[in-house]
């Protein structure tokens, strides 16, 4: 019976997550499975991996074949590292003593990359935010200039219109003052 080591589909449209399994090469890929070791979210930034590397190392070690994305996930785990240390030490090329260092130097630097690489997103998360808020600020402040030059435009247009309206109503009030003294003159005569 050949083995595969793949990923199985789960999750929802447009939001999969993924059961890293051991099945038989004739099953379907999201039917019947061996032995289930672990899931690959990549949803998330980075993808969040939680394996059994233990049980995936057995695997690889009985002849279970990787697929080509299970390959890249189990070399990101250091699976494949840690079997072909383990390979050189069965060849006598390696101690035990000398694999164990060179597995911890390299989870070590692994571990230090993806630190890093959460920092850098968080750090231009931070810068983004910062840039959008200033964006946003300059935006208001446009705004605002806008709203007040027009209310300084409708008031002056207001002050001008009650000035005329004034103007015009002491000119009528001056017309009916002469109006009434032009209408005595002609009485009297």
């Amino acid at each position: 019976m050949a083995v595969k080591i793949r990923l199985a589909r789960h999750g929802k449209k447009n939001h999969a997550f993924f059961h890293i399994v051991v099945a038989d090469i004739r099953a379907p890929r999201d039917g019947r499975y061996i032995e289930r070791i672990g899931s690959y979210d990549p949803n998330t930034n980075p993808a969040t991996i939680s394996l059994d590397a233990d049980r995936a190392l057995y695997w690889l070690g009985v002849g279970a074949q990787p697929t080509d994305t299970c390959r890249r996930i189990l070399s990101f785990e250091g699976v494949l590292l840690r079997k072909h240390l383990t390979g050189g030490v069965a060849k006598g090329a390696l101690t035990e003593e000398a694999a164990q260092q060179k597995w911890e130097a390299w989870k070590a630097e692994r571990d230090s990359k993806i630190a890093s690489k959460k920092q850098n997103i968080a750090r231009t998360i931070g810068e983004r935010d910062r840039e959008l808020l200033k964006a946003e600020a300059k935006v208001n402040q446009e705004r605002a200039e806008a709203i007040a030059k027009k209310k300084a435009e409708e008031a002056a247009a207001a002050a001008e219109a009650a000035a005329k309206a004034a103007a015009e109503a002491a000119e009528a009030a001056g017309e009916a003052t002469e109006a009434p003294a032009e209408s005595e003159a002609t009485t009297q005569e």
